[in-house]
């Protein structure tokens, strides 16, 4: 689908301005980061013989999503070592690979490798299951930015060439989990949580990746949130920040603290916050600590007693949820699908999907049309309707790949792109 003249739609992104097409999927999650598409016309049954529009290889895994902008599709992936989980090979063999595909018949249009800046977390343990490429980048419209970890931050243009490249750090959390915080825009700044990296969130320039202002997290605890952006009634704007125990706001301008709530999830943070009409959806921690909360956005200091709207030990990770016409929809990493109340906390119902298993699920759901889309590593993707009695529309399996599907889906141009650690598919309907 080529793009309107000029532009003919505008979005907003978590209230700000961007120059994008409202079909586009810029980022993680789409517009505002909520998982959310107003596409019309999608498939929701599909298989390698049926609404499959084409299929391209990719050079190596990864779990980042895909995003699009216009008749563009940008992947990243990895390659040259931790293909093999019993022979991962030589680690001065990684780099990165930053990849631009034509939207109508994945054509591959540019594929840019990054050499990886050593040295880099061992292929073992937890990091096999995600991988060297588990951020998703993020566009303005103008330019690309992706995040590898220890190698940095890089720009490029949307003609693959790179304009710069910054370091946040190379240091590793004790766990050695790797690297997996996706980007965020706000006006000129980039913002990164580079949590494994330097235990610091940062505000980087977007023309020169010049570092802006940089936020301590050394006392907080290990996060894979993604930043997320809102803005309140009054016109300003807050980046919020799902951290161990606590839910921070900050100004985007100068990453000065505006206001916190105490979560009492003192644990790992890997689900991204989903804000809708100013009330941000916590979920997240682990074996020690977990549960979920709603918290009003906006505030000044400790707003624990005032905003925390309701909490729960009912609990989405790794995979963010989506919100639905007031009600939340979750699948947690064994693969079980939850419905509850945004504006009570009350679980409406709790199904087993058939992906069941441990680490069954690390994709985030993704809504369109009233269903839920819900990519599972093994067993392919099922369809949900999204409401609140369970109904399993579909369940859809491309048999001849045995890849993991880590990845939460893209939507745009009347497309959904997925992607897996093999191929780049777009699924669409077929005469």
């Amino acid at each position: 689908m080529q793009r309107n003249m000029i532009t003919c739609a505008i979005i907003l992104i978590a209230g700000i301005m961007s120059s994008v097409a409202a079909a586009d999927w810029t980022g993680f999650r789409g517009p505002g980061a909520r998982g959310i598409s107003s596409e019309t016309g999608l498939p929701v049954v599909w298989s390698e013989t049926e609404n499959l529009a084409w299929k391209t290889l990719l050079p190596g895994p990864g779990s980042s999503s895909p995003v699009v902008l216009g008749d563009k599709i940008f992947v990243t992936c990895y390659s040259g070592y931790g293909l093999d989980p019993d022979k991962p090979g030589d680690i001065g063999n990684l780099k990165r690979h930053v990849l631009c595909f034509r939207v109508d018949d994945g054509t591959v249009l540019w594929d840019k490798a990054v050499p990886a800046a050593l040295p880099e977390d061992p292929y073992k343990a937890m990091l096999r299951e995600h991988g060297y490429a588990s951020q998703t980048p993020v566009t303005d419209g103008e330019h690309l930015y992706v995040f590898f970890g220890k190698t940095g931050v890089l720009a490029f243009d949307l003609d693959g060439t790179q304009l710069w490249r910054t370091s946040l750090g190379t240091g590793s959390d004790k766990l050695l989990w790797g690297s997996a915080s996706s980007l965020a825009l706000y006006k000129n700044l980039v913002i990164v949580n580079a949590w494994d990296e330097s235990k610091t969130l940062y505000a980087l320039d977007k023309k020169t990746g010049k570092e802006i202002w940089k936020k301590d997290l050394s006392e907080t605890g290990l996060t894979f949130a993604t930043p997320v952006l809102v803005e309140q009634a009054d016109g300003h704007v807050e980046i919020v920040v799902s951290l161990p125990s606590q839910l921070w706001g900050l100004d985007p301008e100068t990453g000065r603290s505006l206001w916190f709530a105490r979560t009492g999830i003192n644990d790992t943070m890997i689900p991204t916050p989903v804000i809708v009409d100013g009330v941000a959806y916590i979920h997240g921690g682990g074996p020690r600590s977990y549960g979920s909360l709603a918290v009003r956005t906006g505030g000044k200091g400790d707003v624990t007693d005032t905003h925390i709207l309701w909490s729960s030990k009912e609990v989405a990770s790794p995979p963010s949820l989506v919100v639905v016409d007031g009600f939340l929809y979750w699948i947690n990493d064994s693969g079980k699908a939850f419905c509850m109340d945004a504006g009570t906390g009350e679980v409406r119902y709790k199904e087993q999907l058939p992906a069941g298993g441990r680490f069954a699920v690390y994709a985030s759901p993704v809504a369109a049309e009233g269903r839920i889309y819900v990519v599972t590593r093994k067993k392919g993707t099922i369809v949900i309707a999204a409401k609140p009695e369970f109904q399993m529309l579909a369940h859809n399996i491309i048999a001849v790949d045995e890849s993991d599907f880590n990845a939460s889906l893209a939507i745009s141009n009347k497309c959904l792109f997925l992607r897996s650690n093999r191929f780049l598919y777009c699924i669409q309907k077929t005469p």
